[in-house]
């Protein structure tokens, strides 16, 4: 066993009362210069990288596999860059004291804009590759809170429709404060109800479906219910109440 002496014991006390007086002057700096926080901060760091399809888009009933290719490597794809150009430009606009508000107001909004996209794209694709037979407490919940899950079908697809020739999303989501389920109408990428957790997220902008149904915009709910997998949606059922 060694045997730590008294010089060795207060030594070591002093190194130790150094290291945290070193932090302590290297948080103080980091909280007088925001700026040089900003561009070490990982809110900043602008590395968000695409979600690979976890099916194979040539085996999907009624979406072709061009129209989900173009899909996820041109829209979403191109909300991931977005994002992390919005990143990358905050963190300047930081560095900046005299960047004025009214600029960086729209940095945020497209800030927010561009992360809707991103995470409304990754919960749209990832419920893809199923046979859309609802199974699981999902499917009891959905009937018992609408009153039949044909019931909650319909009023999830009149919500889709109530977007179609328009742009936007129809999300059925379980909300953890008032525990219930709805289906909502979002637009924008940036809608959507406080400590709402989505289930399912049906792209309704025009590059989802066009591609393949033109302007039938039912035709192509039709479809994306057709593969939908419930084992995912009932996943995030699950997920969303714990």
């Amino acid at each position: 066993m060694s045997i730590i002496t008294r010089r060795q014991a207060i030594g070591t006390a002093a190194l130790s009362v150094t290291g945290i007086a070193l932090a302590g002057t290297a948080s103080a700096a980091a909280a007088q210069d925001p700026a040089a926080a900003a561009s070490r901060a990982a809110a900043f760091a602008g590395k968000h990288t695409p979600k690979r399809l976890r099916f194979n888009p040539t085996k999907l009933t009624g979406l072709s596999e061009r129209l989900i290719t173009s899909h996820w490597e041109n829209n979403y794809q191109g909300s991931v860059r977005g994002l992390n150009t919005i990143e990358t430009r905050l963190a300047a606009a930081m560095a900046d004291p005299d960047f004025p508000p009214v600029a960086y107001a729209g940095l945020k909004r497209e800030e927010l804009h561009r992360t809707g996209s991103v995470v409304l794209h990754e919960y749209y694709f990832d419920a893809l590759g199923g046979n859309g037979n609802p199974a699981g407490s999902i499917y009891e919940a959905l009937d018992g809170w609408f009153g039949s899950f044909a019931a909650w079908e319909a009023e999830f697809r009149r919500t889709a429709m109530s977007l179609a020739g328009g742009s936007g999303w129809c999300i059925l989501s379980y909300n953890r404060h008032t525990r219930s389920l709805h289906n909502y109408w979002a637009f924008d990428h940036m809608h959507g109800p406080a400590t709402g957790a989505p289930l399912i997220a049906l792209d309704m902008y025009e590059h989802s479906f066009h591609m393949d149904y033109g302007a039938a915009a039912a035709k192509y709910v039709d479809a994306f219910l057709a593969n939908l997998d419930w084992e995912v949606v009932e996943a995030r059922y699950q997920a969303a109440m714990a």
